[in-house]
């Protein structure tokens, strides 16, 4: 169920950057929805590289469990990165947005 949320959040944010027509509202409501899945990707990282040496520590851990905890920082370091740019770009955007109206708000 993550899996599903994370993705269309994904591809909600691409869409936004992407689109032309966007309002402030719009941009506030899913930079704070890319905050905390940014947020909790942060915290499952931590938590696997955490779990990564626990099992480095204890001799008789298994192959098993060490290739799945580093398929684990493996798989959400990328969407890590994603998420942050994603979010970087979309914070350009509403900069962009608002010296736009600025720049309309003078020239009146």
């Amino acid at each position: 169920m993550a899996n599903a949320l994370d993705t269309t959040l994904t591809a909600r944010l691409r869409e936004v950057l992407a689109s032309d027509r966007v309002t402030e509202p719009e941009l506030r409501e899913l930079a704070d929805q890319g905050e905390g899945w940014a947020r909790s990707l942060e915290a499952q990282v931590a938590s696997a590289e955490r779990r990564l040496s626990q099992l480095e520590q204890r001799p008789e851990s298994g192959l098993t469990e060490f290739a799945t905890a580093l398929r684990r920082v493996e798989t959400l370091r990328p969407e890590l990165v994603e998420v942050r740019d994603l979010l970087a770009a979309l914070d350009d955007r509403a900069r962009d947005l608002r010296a736009g109206w600025l720049r309309a708000a003078q020239q009146t």
